[in-house]
């Protein structure tokens, strides 16, 4: 399969790449942002003027459409996210491309200071010769996930324009609000109406994945004693004081992100907001077991309640909710789709490499609502922070995945 990609997939990506959409975790709506419906809507024309089929934007934000099967076979969903990481800027992300990736380092023409290395990232060093895609230094790239967006619209441009291409039935979805875990709803599974599904939102090129952390988030809150410093004498109780006490009790040199590789869990303060009369914090607890991560959760309560103890005329209060479960409880019960994915990959020369995501997609809720979504690799590098980039070749062989795992399963069901 020798298609030139190249262009169409650098043209979709630096467009998607520039509209902010950015979700936001803070927000109860769905999409958690108004400015998601940008790239949402844009995206429900741009599948309606390829021609696909049965294309709509539906009440809880995702884009569907369906490329109808050109034989028999069974209905796949390939799926993308249209959001950005809260952690990083990505407002006026200004993507640029480097063509012909010379193998030196990489510097950013609006952060002078910020170098992309071959030497402490490899995989670049992989990439000499290809087209590099990087923002410009004060932003992330939003490769993480427009790269699988571009990709599976190039692919869907190709199916329509090549009929005798044989494919079974196909199922596109966009989604919002994947990045705070709230990217795939009650409704979705239904509305897919696919028999397996893939999200691309995977890294290197090889990686197809069908393990990943099961996550839980939480939310503690420490209200004091406030009174006017001047007068505070045995009477003020200090939020901030407190939820410092519970940030240093809780492990420093092991379970934190900075310090677990592998299979190993965390918990991690990802937010502390607040004053000395009322302070909040939030975590998110990860683990690939289950057992992990209800420990992770009862570990925190009891820092919490520790730290109560300790301070009786303060309010305490820890709540954690579930995000996700490892896709892998699911899948290992019938691996089909991911050998499916390998059969593919291997036709395209490339050696499968599963190893276990340290987070999770859209694919992990999916799966435990009842439909295989195993995550497949787009190329994309550094992501959630301004260093990300990605090679327009490897967005090539993905796009070239996504059509070969097409008609594989099609031959497959003769």
């Amino acid at each position: 399969m020798s298609i030139p990609f190249d262009q169409e997939l650098e043209d979709r990506l630096v467009r998607y790449a520039a509209i902010d959409s950015q979700s936001d975790d803070e927000s109860a709506t769905s999409p958690s942002t108004a400015i998601q419906f940008d790239i949402l809507r844009l995206l429900k024309q741009e599948l309606t003027e390829l021609g696909a089929q049965n294309v709509e934007l539906t009440d809880y934000g995702v884009v569907l459409a369906t490329i109808p099967g050109t034989t028999a076979g069974p209905t796949i969903g390939f799926l993308a996210h249209v959001d950005t990481a809260p952690q990083y800027n990505a407002t006026n992300v200004k993507p640029r491309v480097i063509r012909g990736y010379n193998g030196g380092e990489i510097t950013y023409p609006d952060a002078p200071e910020l170098v992309l290395s071959p030497d402490e990232f490899p995989y670049l060093a992989e990439k000499v010769g290809q087209d590099i895609v990087t923002a410009s230094g004060t932003t992330l790239l939003g490769a993480d996930d427009k790269a699988g967006v571009a990709i599976i619209m190039t692919a869907v441009g190709h199916l329509i324009n090549n009929t005798d291409i044989p494919h079974g039935p196909i199922r596109i979805a966009f989604t919002p609000d994947e990045e705070i875990g709230r990217g795939v709803g009650s409704k979705l599974p239904k509305d897919l109406a696919a028999d397996f599904a893939y999200t691309f939102d995977g890294a290197a090129v090889g990686e197809i994945e069908y393990e990943s952390f099961s996550a839980d988030g939480a939310a503690v809150t420490i209200k004091g004693v406030s009174i006017h410093p001047g007068l505070a004498t045995g009477k003020m109780v200090s939020a901030i004081h407190l939820a410092s006490k519970i940030i240093s009790t809780l492990p420093q040199a092991t379970m934190t992100p900075d310090t677990t590789a592998d299979r190993e869990g965390f918990i991690h303060a990802t937010e502390m907001t607040g004053d000395a009369a009322e302070m909040k914090i939030k975590f998110i607890l990860r683990d690939f077991e289950r057992e992990g991560l209800a420990e992770k959760g009862r570990l925190l309560e009891q820092v919490c309640e520790t730290v109560q103890a300790s301070e009786p005329r303060a309010e305490i209060t820890c709540s954690i909710k579930p995000q996700y479960r490892n896709m892998r409880y699911w899948l290992e019960t019938d691996m089909a789709p991911v050998e499916l994915a390998r059969e593919a990959a291997r036709g395209l020369g490339i050696e499968p490499v599963s190893v276990p995501i340290r987070g999770g997609t859209d694919g992990s809720r999916l799966t435990e609502l009842g439909v295989p979504t195993p995550n497949l690799f787009t190329g994309m590098q550094n992501i959630h922070g301004p260093l990300e980039w990605i090679s327009v070749q490897d967005m090539a062989v993905a796009t070239k995945l996504c059509l070969s795992i097409a008609e594989i399963a099609s031959k497959s069901a003769k």
